[in-house]
C-alpha cells in the first residue's frame, strides 16, 4: 500500500457491541489505508456474541477471536499508536470526559442505539445488531471513500467527519 495509514479508535463505554463492530468493518474497508481500533471507558471484558456473528457474516475470513473488550487508557499512554481519529459511537462515551489523546486527533460523534439493550426473543435482538451493523456499515462506507486530500488538512477532515454524522442512515 503507499501512502499514508491513518489510525481511527472507536469509542463506546463496554466496548462489546458498536465499537468492536466499527473497528471490523473499518479494518475491511478500510483497505490497509486505515488502522482501527476499539476500546470503552468501562469495558464490558467479553465481546456479546451477537456482534460477532455480524462480523462474521460479513467477512467470515475475519480474525473474531483476536477481538477483545478494553479500556480506552490504554491508548492514551506513550507507547500506543498515534491516533489520527477518535469516534464515539455511543452518547454516554460522547458525554464523558476523555483522556488527554497525544497529537490532538480529529473527533466525531457516530452514534448509535445499543442493540445489547433490546429485548425480546433471539430473533429480536439479532435483528437489532444487524440494523445497527449496517448504519456503522454505510458511514465507515462514506468515511473510507473520502478524498484522500480532505483527510491531510485538518479542517476540512474535521467537518467531513462529523458531517458524516449528520447523514440519513
Amino acid at each position: 500500500m503507499a501512502g499514508k495509514s491513518y489510525s481511527v479508535l472507536f469509542l463506546c463505554t463496554g466496548n462489546s457491541s458498536r465499537s468492536i463492530m466499527s473497528e471490523a468493518l473499518l479494518t475491511v474497508l478500510g483497505r490497509g489505508r486505515f488502522m482501527a481500533y476499539s476500546a470503552g471507558s468501562r469495558p464490558a471484558g467479553v465481546v456479546n456474541p451477537l456482534a460477532i456473528e455480524q462480523i462474521k457474516r460479513f467477512d467470515s475470513s475475519f480474525p473474531v477471536a483476536a477481538m477483545h473488550s478494553k479500556g480506552w487508557l490504554e491508548f492514551g499512554q506513550p507507547d500506543a499508536p498515534h491516533m489520527d481519529f477518535i469516534i464515539t459511537v455511543c452518547d454516554s462515551a460522547a458525554g464523558e470526559v476523555c483522556p488527554h489523546w497525544p497529537g490532538h486527533p480529529t473527533t466525531a460523534h457516530w452514534g448509535y442505539p445499543d442493540p445489547a439493550q433490546v429485548s425480546g426473543n433471539d430473533r429480536d435482538k439479532q435483528e437489532a445488531f444487524r440494523q445497527v451493523f449496517l448504519q456503522i456499515k454505510k458511514r465507515v462506507e462514506q468515511f473510507v471513500s473520502l478524498p484522500l486530500e480532505w483527510l491531510e488538512d485538518d479542517s476540512v477532515r474535521r467537518e467531513a467527519v462529523r458531517a458524516i454524522a449528520e447523514r440519513k442512515l
